[in-house]
């Protein structure tokens, strides 16, 4: 028996049109998942779904912000009204926000910031839980190497919150699902190369006084001497996701080449 096959499984990705969410909903796609693709940008996702339906997968768009209760629930059951059940979750969806000093971050950019994050990530998992817990399940939260290995994001405090929080909310959840069946973990990728940056707003301006010089050796990913590829971070949830980890909850895990180790 493969435990990494999902065929006949169902799946929710947040962010699921470009970067990380992308590969990995191609990833279980390609494992026999069916695939509930949640973004906001309908057009992203778009290409992520055809991608799917090329390879003989199927796939559902809903077009959601996922800081919104009422659509992050709409979205949730328009995926289990689609193929009748739910098995897995990959709270993915983020930002890094505005990056700015603490004293020049605006309360509305910090609000932004853990919206977007922390509450998108409570959102997607509470309104999956009734769900969830008819066969049991797996969720799968993205956070970051910020806020939980490094600080030295300068100007990122609200983006290191929203990360450091998002591990704290999977291990109380892993706990108190567990009784469900329900497994839930914590990925904390470090550099992949994404379009993240889209999301980010640096204030320029104002990051340069609170700058401290570190040098670094040549290259600081070890493993591989440059940022790492959403599929290898696919295949990490892959994993996470599928009954080849089914003992493994609680748990957050460093994607990172060993760049937090320097």
């Amino acid at each position: 028996m493969d435990k990494q096959s999902l065929t006949n499984k169902v799946a929710i990705i947040t962010g699921a049109g470009s970067g990380i969410g992308e590969a990995a909903a191609i990833r279980l796609a390609q494992a026999g998942a069916k695939v509930g693709l949640v973004d906001l940008k309908e057009k992203n996702a778009a290409k992520v779904k055809q991608q799917i339906e090329d390879m003989g997968g199927q796939a559902l768009i809903t077009d959601t912000d996922v800081s919104d209760p009422k659509r992050v629930e709409d979205s949730i059951q328009q995926v289990v009204d689609q193929w009748g059940r739910l098995d897995m979750v990959f709270a993915n969806a983020g930002i890094n926000g505005k990056v700015a000093p603490i004293e020049d971050l605006s309360p509305e950019d910090w609000d932004q910031t853990l919206t977007t994050n922390l509450k998108s990530t409570f959102l997607t998992v509470k309104y999956a839980i009734p769900h969830l817990k008819q066969n049991g399940g797996s969720i799968v939260i993205t956070s970051s190497i910020n806020g939980n290995r490094t600080f030295s994001g300068f100007g990122m405090s609200a983006y290191s919150s929203s990360k450091a929080g998002q591990m704290a909310f999977g291990k109380m959840a892993a706990l108190e699902l567990a009784q469900y069946k329900i497994r839930v973990n914590v990925i904390c990728p470090g550099a992949i190369k994404t379009n993240i940056g889209e999301n980010t707003f640096p204030d320029k301006d104002n990051l340069d006084k609170i700058k401290i010089p570190v040098e670094y050796p040549e290259g600081n990913q070890p493993l591989e001497h440059h940022p790492g590829s959403p599929e290898q971070v696919a295949d990490l949830v892959h994993f996470l996701l599928s009954d080849a980890s089914s003992h493994i909850t609680g748990t957050e895990v460093f994607i990172d080449g060993a760049e937090t180790l320097l």
